[in-house]
């Protein structure tokens, strides 16, 4: 079976595949100071509680952390006995990257983007709404001609609590009003409602570049606060998208997994 690691800056998503069924799904923090060995043993407890550890026998990573991503990397190959692979720019993909410098794609942008053009109808946006807003378009010939990044409501959250003396932390939700009557409703608003005005006004110009309507899709941790408020409602949420987008990756690397 098939280990499928996705390492952002906030989280770390893990899953299982077989062949094309998602078994599995874990969320842990991203933790730059954790060794491989903390990595391992943690990662191990995660497969032993579905009994999973020992039917494992590849392993593909993206990581927007490259530090952490060698990191967890060594705690596969200790701990399972797996030499994991890292997408990048190299790797066999369902799409051409059609960028000024394509090394420069982030890992986690690459697999959405595959996954999208393989998944979805194109041309496809996809808006991964994390600690970073990106968008990724995928054409109708199959090219990844480019996105948008953006800061994510985490951190418009942080930097208003962090660079004002009086603006207290916020936990992130929909707020029910534009108009906010307190404090934290009015910051509420900012963030969200402000999050989804960038987001509809983005889809907007990419669309006219694009000439023709397009497939939007949502993932990411916030994806889901936007959703019941956008004016035109994303066509598809699907938090696993990136997780897809390695399992198609590594399929096309190396085969089906045994």
């Amino acid at each position: 079976m098939l280990l499928v690691c996705d390492i952002g800056n906030t989280n770390t998503n893990i899953g299982i595949y077989d062949k094309d069924a998602l078994l599995y799904v874990w969320s842990i923090a991203s933790d730059h100071i954790k060794t491989s060995d903390e990595y391992g043993i943690l990662i191990t407890a995660l497969l032993n509680t579905k009994n999973m550890k020992e039917k494992i026998n590849s392993a593909i990573i993206s990581s927007v952390v490259p530090t952490l991503g060698e990191t967890i990397k060594t705690a596969i190959k200790n701990y399972l006995n797996v030499e994991a692979y890292h997408v990048s720019y190299k790797s066999k993909l369902p799409v051409k990257i059609a960028l000024d410098e394509p090394r420069e794609a982030g890992a986690d942008r690459i697999a959405n983007a595959s996954a999208a053009a393989v998944m979805y109808k194109l041309p496809v946006i996809v808006i991964d709404i994390g600690t970073a807003t990106t968008f990724d378009i995928v054409d109708e010939n199959l090219n990844f001609i480019g996105g948008i990044i953006a800061p994510g409501p985490k951190i418009q959250t942080k930097s208003l609590s962090q660079f004002t003396s009086k603006l207290p932390k916020l936990k992130i939700e929909a707020p029910k009003c534009a108009i906010g009557k307190n404090t934290i409703d009015a910051m509420l608003s900012g963030v969200v409602k402000g999050h989804e005005c960038m987001v509809e006004g983005m889809i907007d110009l990419c669309e006219k570049e694009l000439g023709k309507k397009a497939t939007i899709v949502a993932t990411g941790g916030f994806s889901s606060v936007l959703f019941d408020n956008m004016k035109r409602p994303f066509d598809f949420v699907n938090k696993e998208l990136t997780l897809s987008g390695l399992n198609i990756i590594w399929k096309l690397n190396f085969g089906e997994e045994k």
